[in-house]
């Protein structure tokens, strides 16, 4: 079983998890708090590209209603005890796990800290200063993200009752084995809106020479604004952010699928991931690399076949072909995985055979926003302008003819005329559940829209997650309960 050795620079959680993995004698060694020495703007920059969590959500497709059990591939018991939806007990060094995913966060979040505990204090000169509210505005948008993601999995969906969320962590961690407390799912909210729209005014995308989409560059924060406050069900400023990343062009920030490029490239298992996840593709806002084996089509779960099949022919342009059906790789004997990622490999060493398999992630994308924005339209009843940005996605997406989408198209394929529902239906249930599958995006709106999800096995029985099923709040890791102190979710 392959795991990873974590070292962190800042103490924040990893702490708690490096008690559980090193003797106090190998800690007692060390210094005790072995932060870098931040004394300009070029170290701090360089912290913030390990600012950026190496830990892929997409584990959380394993709980969802896009696979079933696939027969064939490696099937561990962390993967088991997600399936059914049990408290996952592997341990935080085991990719691809809740846990894992909470301590190489938080450790991501320590780095934010670092820069933004000394930014300020920094002298620079009048010309450099654009440069350090760029640097702050990239640390507060990194932080902001972290927790965004962490409250939406080890926390309720917002509501205005939503109980436990997670500790908001500000300032970088310099007491060994520190207690922190669970703010609620709205406290955690309102601070990530307090750095999200700092951050958002602070950030400039002239300084990342390059590298721009693997930075939370402007674009990028606009998307999270969209997708956060569409989790908060405030659609008003939704669709305030997604206009001002669209514009009066919103076709630009969608990848063509109709297009020669992708078309030329279907045909090879290496080129059309690597168009797709191109940081020169304009729908891609921003890149993540990822130590994962989602990506790997020996690994856990997967669409079954017959399901796959019947998700991309449930279309309401009759003949078209929905071109996000293909190219995909067999899964397994039951199940296949649309091919949408590089299956990459790090080497330890220049002449290591072992390291760490990963992939490029799209943490947020043109495709997304437009989806967000449709969907906050509908809610507000804008449903023309909603129906507006689906037909954008349509003409991007089918091949065969040209796709029309319009109410009394939804009406006739739901064969009901509430078209606020028919809108939402077809977003939710169609649209989205297909431009991200297996993209570790499902879950969520599982979560969002209270969805039940049942999951077979090869003996022919089922099990059920009810829409109010209280493991859809993931458990906060065990060494976090035990030495951190934290309050563990009920079950």
């Amino acid at each position: 079983m392959m795991k990873l050795n974590q070292t962190y620079i800042g103490r924040i959680f990893a702490l708690i998890i490096s008690v559980a993995i090193t003797s106090c004698n190998d800690f007692l060694d060390e210094n005790p708090d072995n932060r870098v020495a931040l004394d300009d703007l070029d170290k701090a920059a360089q912290l913030l590209v390990s600012g950026y969590s190496i830990a892929s959500p997409n584990f959380t497709d394993w709980m969802t209603d896009d696979v079933l059990f696939t027969v064939g591939t490696t099937i561990r018991l962390s993967h088991e005890q997600m399936y059914v939806w049990d408290d996952v007990t592997t341990g935080p060094t085991e990719q691809d796990t809740p846990d894992f995913y909470w301590f190489e966060t938080y450790s991501a979040i320590s780095h934010a800290n670092e820069v933004l505990a000394i930014i300020e204090d920094l002298v620079v000169t009048p010309e450099l200063e654009a440069r350090r509210d760029a640097i702050k505005g990239e640390a507060l948008l990194i932080r902001a993200y972290g927790h965004f993601m962490l409250v939406n999995l080890f926390g309720e969906h917002f509501n205005t009752s939503a109980g436990d969320g997670v500790p908001y962590i500000k300032e970088p961690e310099t007491t060994f084995l520190a207690e922190y407390r669970r703010l609620s799912v709205r406290r955690v909210y309102d601070r990530v809106e307090e750095d999200l729209l700092e951050g958002l005014e602070l950030i400039d995308d002239s300084f990342f020479a390059n590298s721009g989409k693997y930075h939370f560059n402007r674009n990028a924060a606009l998307a999270f604004a969209s997708r956060f406050y569409l989790f908060q069900r405030d659609y008003i400023n939704c669709r305030v952010y997604s206009d001002q990343l669209l514009g009066s062009n919103p076709g630009a920030f969608v990848r063509d699928l109709t297009s020669q490029e992708y078309k030329a490239a279907s045909s090879s298992i290496t080129d059309y991931p690597r168009v797709w996840g191109s940081p020169d593709e304009p729908a891609n806002l921003l890149l993540m690399r990822k130590i994962s084996l989602v990506q790997r089509t020996d690994f856990a779960f997967g669409p079954e076949r017959n399901f796959y099949s019947s998700l991309f022919n449930a279309s309401v342009f009759g003949a078209l072909t929905d071109e996000r059906e293909n190219p995909a790789l067999v899964k397994g004997v039951n199940a296949v995985y649309p091919l949408r990622y590089q299956s990459l490999f790090e080497r330890s060493s220049l002449n290591s055979n072992v390291g760490f398999p990963y992939y490029i992630h799209m943490a947020f994308t043109g495709e997304e926003v437009l989806l967000n924005r449709a969907e906050a339209n509908a809610w507000l009843g804008n449903l023309d302008a909603a129906i507006a940005d689906l037909q954008v996605l349509a003409e991007k997406r089918f091949n065969g003819g040209t796709p029309s989408i319009t109410l009394a198209v939804l009406r006739n394929f739901y064969n009901s005329t509430d078209d606020q529902n028919n809108v939402l239906s077809y977003i939710i249930f169609l649209e989205r559940r297909k431009e991200f599958l297996m993209q570790g995006m499902r879950w969520f709106d599982i979560k969002r829209y209270r969805l039940s999800v049942t999951h077979d096995f090869p003996d022919g029985s089922t099990i059920t997650l009810s829409a109010d099923d209280r493991r859809k709040v993931l458990q906060i890791p065990r060494s976090a309960i035990d030495v951190g102190g934290l309050e563990p979710n009920p079950r």
